[in-house]
């Protein structure tokens, strides 16, 4: 069966062939014309447009949803919503108060979304469980208590350690009640998608996450369910402390260098899966590109403890034929490698001409934010936050401005300037923070330094 295959990797077994996971999101609904809202919303259109996903992509393993609000959305988040990404977090119950929520705000499986979610995954069980691995994804406790406290649980690491912890705690246990009601519907492997980790030191990695997530991995080893700890961003420095938590598999974006972190996984005896552009190759690419994508990471790391998935959810307008193309590469490699052999897979920027901002003509400061879309990442949505958050202190005194890597422009202006992870933010054409979330003081101090030294 082809979830066997991913099943051997977990396992850390030799295998016959790289296992091949699409993380297709919203992009599900995408393949039978319904918009994101109508996918994460509407029951049949998620099972519908599942269904679909597993018929055109081959995938050895899938995830039936990936939203990272579901839980946030319960615990009392409101939520903004567009028609070509999962919706993003807009208020935040515990940014006026540090306070810890009751256990009785625990979901149980009744709450918000989770009947619809849950009746989905019993379908997709019956339907295409026999032969495909399904993933339950769980938003992670630091992410969750992000969405919960708001960008300030920043400072609060720093400030009211005791305070984070117990929030943590919490997160936790909504965490671990998540899983069981997954696993419950039958989920194969229970994936903990956790962005923001790549926005905290290994230092406190170890402070206050190592204890969550050992156990989390260690409860849901004792239920003989597959793990998994999904992190975005550049958390190269994170990768070893990560591996210490002992999941199954951690799986990485197009941040980090893949060769380079299993030699760490490897150490671990760890299955590593990504990581596939999302932008670049999948969004922008040809066929190809992305069937040389699979290839050359097969090439680097071998086929034993790998996945071959994209970085993350998949854009919404990813092009059908560039995940097909991917599909082909892990089940027919040698093939393949032999039809992409010497193909250019660059991106085609030719016509693209982006001019540079004069800084020094500038009136006040100018905050850049590169992001990979502040609207579907969540790592880039709360640096975006962090600017927005002090607007109503010190606005007049900058400006700002986003630029999508989603957006061809965008990705020309980022190859010219320099950037080399997502997110980043740039004062006057200088890189102050790079896949890492500044906090409120931090932010405010480095702007009004900008102001003194051009004496504004």
């Amino acid at each position: 069966m082809s979830k066997e295959v991913l099943f051997k990797a977990l396992r850390h077994e030799d295998n016959e062939r790289a296992p091949w996971v699409p993380f297709s999101g919203v992009h599900s609904g995408k393949l039978k014309g319904y918009s994101a809202i109508e996918v994460l919303q509407d029951g049949d259109k998620l099972l519908e447009s599942i269904l679909e996903v597993n018929k055109v992509y081959s995938p050895d393993g899938q995830p039936v949803i990936f939203d990272l609000q579901v839980e946030a959305e319960i615990l009392g988040c409101e939520l903004t919503w567009v028609n070509d990404s999962p919706p993003m977090v807009k208020t935040h119950p515990l940014a006026e108060e540090a306070k810890i929520p009751c256990d009785c705000t625990i979901p149980t499986g009744i709450e918000g979304r989770l009947p619809m979610i849950l009746d989905v995954m019993k379908k997709a069980k019956a339907k295409i469980g026999n032969t495909t691995a399904l993933y339950g994804l769980v938003c992670g406790p630091f992410t969750l208590a992000s969405h919960l406290r708001g960008t300030d649980i920043f400072l609060d690491m720093y400030e009211d350690e005791d305070y984070v912890k117990d929030l943590l705690e919490y997160s936790r246990k909504v965490c671990d009640k998540m899983a069981c009601l997954y696993i419950e519907a039958g989920m194969d492997i229970i994936g903990f998608v956790d962005p923001l980790v790549s926005q905290i030191s290994p230092e406190h990695f170890e402070e206050f996450l190592h204890k969550p997530y050992f156990e989390l991995f260690e409860s849901l080893r004792n239920k003989k369910v597959f793990s998994s700890l999904f992190v975005c961003g550049d958390a190269t420095k994170n990768i070893e402390v990560m591996c210490k938590t002992n999941p199954d598999n951690i799986s990485i974006d197009e941040n980090i260098d893949i060769k380079e972190a299993k030699k760490i996984t490897d150490k671990y005896n760890i299955t590593i899966g990504g990581n596939i552009q999302l932008t670049i190759t999948m969004l922008h690419g040809s066929q190809q590109a992305n069937m040389k994508a699979a290839i050359d990471i097969i090439d680097q790391c071998g086929i034993k403890n790998l996945i071959v998935s994209p970085g993350c959810d998949m854009p919404y307008a990813t092009p059908i034929e560039n995940p097909i193309a991917i599909s082909q590469a892990v089940r027919n490699f040698e093939e393949s490698k032999e039809m992409v052999k010497g193909f250019d897979t660059s991106l085609d920027l030719a016509g693209i001409d982006v001019e540079l901002i004069d800084y020094d003509k500038l009136d006040k400061p100018l905050i850049e934010l590169y992001t990979l879309d502040s609207a579907s990442c969540a790592a880039c949505g709360y640096m975006l936050n962090a600017v927005k958050d002090i607007q109503d202190e010190i606005g007049d005194l900058f400006d700002y401005v986003e630029y999508k890597f989603t957006v061809k422009e965008n990705i020309a202006r980022c190859m010219k300037i320099g950037v080399k992870n997502l997110p980043s933010l740039y004062i006057n054409g200088k890189l102050y923070w790079s896949s890492l979330i500044p906090n409120r003081n931090e932010l405010i101090n480095a702007i009004k330094e900008v102001r003194n030294a051009k004496n504004i």
